[in-house]
């Protein structure tokens, strides 16, 4: 893409914004929730969301209220904004660098709930990066921030872990797996299959083994959601 129309300097300048405003957010910790908050939710995370990936137009109100609340100087933060752009468009010959165009955003949940398909899921606490190219095929991802401590030593409590959307039992034998039980309750085990049926086994041996028949994995129903595929720790 080129700048030769104002309309295309405006979105790539406003994309510039939505990048260095997200940084900003994770620089200081914040998730997207608890930016909102601090905005008394005049402003949603479903909102700030669509701005930090280009996905609606920061107007200049609306610009200076993030920035404060992240405790930025809108200024400053403006200043650096087009020092960045400034520099893409000198440096790249009038052709932008599209930073974020290998990453994606995915929701990470503080809980599953039972019964309800990941997609409609509405407990979400903040966005995560993921590669784009996890996606090929179709694939689909989620995050789930760990509660409890049944998957110690492996995964400590508050440890973010991405899992990916899987049901296929060749995949997921002898992987740790979010799992809804009957349609009331969701856990994170590994889980391994045997003739007899499943065994859902905690890594903190202070937990039960939880075993299931091949009768009750069709008839309760026992469900794998999600295959784990990366544990991102926060110090």
């Amino acid at each position: 893409m080129n700048f030769d129309n104002e309309e295309n300097i405006d979105y790539q300048l406003n994309k510039t914004a939505s990048i260095v405003i997200r940084e900003k957010r994770i620089k200081h910790g914040y998730s997207l929730e608890d930016v909102a908050n601090k905005l008394n939710n005049i402003i949603t995370r479903q909102s700030l969301y669509r701005y930090e990936n280009n996905e609606a137009r920061m107007k200049n109100a609306i610009f200076k209220k993030i920035c404060l609340a992240l405790n930025e100087d809108p200024n400053d933060v403006w200043e650096e904004i087009n020092n960045r752009f400034l520099s893409e468009l000198i440096f790249n010959n009038a052709t932008p660098v599209d930073i974020s165009s290998d990453i994606i955003q995915i929701p990470v949940y503080g809980t599953i709930k039972a019964g309800i398909p990941i997609e409609a899921q509405e407990d979400i606490i903040e966005y995560v990066d993921i590669p784009k190219s996890w996606t090929k095929g179709g694939k689909k991802f989620y995050g789930l921030k760990i509660s409890g401590d049944s998957m110690f030593p492996k995964y400590d409590e508050n440890d973010i872990v991405i899992f990916e959307q899987n049901e296929d039992r060749e995949m997921y034998n002898g992987k740790d797996c979010a799992v809804m039980i009957n349609g009331t309750e969701s856990t994170f085990k590994k889980l391994l299959v045997n003739d007899q049926g499943i065994v859902l086994q905690p890594y903190n041996a202070a937990y039960d083994i939880m075993m299931f028949s091949r009768e009750q994995v069709e008839n309760l129903p026992i469900k794998v959601v999600g295959i784990a595929r990366e544990k991102r720790t926060r110090i």
